[in-house]
């Protein structure tokens, strides 16, 4: 489940589906269509870990645009992305007296999507 909620605008979106690892090839395209420097961030950072501080990844960088100056930079092992197919999609719009609109689709088994509003 993946909610984006905006509470200045009193409103959410709530996506039910599968994440699915995109192959491959795919994250590759997609790497390559990203700008170099993207590329270059992406070898230096190993998302998500502790560093000491930022000058870390600034002298990282520094290495790696000398390294790869005129090559090709390759997606590394570790980078790629995924894909979320959603079977269900929920839009909330917050309104006076707790009557907020509650707009429901969801797919069915022929990969059509039903409309349907939910009582708040």
């Amino acid at each position: 489940m993946f909610i984006l909620f905006w509470a200045g605008a009193e409103r959410q979106i709530i996506i039910k589906g599968k994440a699915e690892k995109l192959a491959e090839n795919l994250s590759d395209g997609y790497f390559e269509s990203r700008p170099r420097g993207s590329q270059l961030g992406a070898l230096v950072s190993k998302q998500s870990s502790i560093i000491k501080d930022r000058e870390v990844l600034e002298a990282k960088l520094a290495d790696l645009e000398k390294e790869y100056e005129g090559k090709e930079i390759l997606r590394p092992n570790f980078w790629g992305g995924f894909i979320i197919k959603p079977v269900e999609i929920e839009f909330w719009q917050g309104r006076p007296n707790r009557l907020h609109d509650r707009i429901h689709y969801k797919m069915d088994e022929n990969y059509n999507w039903i409309k349907s509003r939910l009582a708040p």
